[in-house]
Formats: structure tokens, sequence, C-alpha cells
């Protein structure tokens, strides 16, 4: 096989398919995300997200940083921090979830509104 050849088919294989871009957690499991998102890590950043121990989390804000990093955060957390990382009891795709959740529908837009 020629080198062209085998780039091709390595692109198409490391294309996200769409089952798994639609792969996502069920709607209970998201209702359960979001009741995580505001009342466990709420004990921290606040329960409206508008910080407290730690830092607030604006859509705003979180938009400033990919989903991908912010799934990463969610789930190994940051050393030398209070945060903690959530692999324990949070899949890849659940992360995902709420970073996406964080920076298109998260309550608090910014922290410049009220």
């Amino acid at each position: 096989m020629h080198l062209p050849a085998i780039l091709a088919l390595l692109g198409i294989l490391l294309l996200p398919s769409p089952a798994l871009a639609e792969s996502g957690p069920d709607a209970d499991r998201r209702a359960a995300l979001e009741t995580l998102l505001y009342q466990d890590c709420g004990s921290c950043h606040g329960m409206t997200l508008r910080g407290g121990l730690g830092p607030a989390l604006p859509r705003d804000r979180m938009q400033a940083l990919s989903p991908e990093a912010l799934a990463h955060i969610i789930l190994h957390g940051i050393p030398g921090t209070a945060m903690p990382g959530w692999k324990a009891l949070l899949s890849e795709a659940e992360a995902r979830w709420i970073a996406d959740h964080l920076q298109t529908d998260s309550r608090l837009k910014t922290l410049e509104q009220d």
C-alpha cells in the first residue's frame, strides 16, 4: 500500500463517527450531571457558580477553554489546588457533557449579569 493511501485511511479512521458523537449521557444521566454540577461543584464554585473556594464558572469564561481542556480538568483536577479530579465518578463522555454544558447552557452567562 502506498503512503498516501495509508495516510488517507488513517485520516478516515481518526474522524469522529456520528454514532460516537451522539453517544452522550441519556436524559436521566444529564439531569443527574446537572445536579452534580450545581450541588457538588457548587459547594466550591458557589451554588450559582459565582465563585467561593473555587473561581466563578461563568459561560463566557468557560468559552475561553476548549471542551477537551475543560473535560480534562474535570476528570483530573488541578494539582496544587483544591480542584479534585472526578475520574472515579465520571466517564470521559460525562465530563465532556459537563464541559459543553458550562460553555453553552450554564445558568451563569457572565459575572456582569444581574
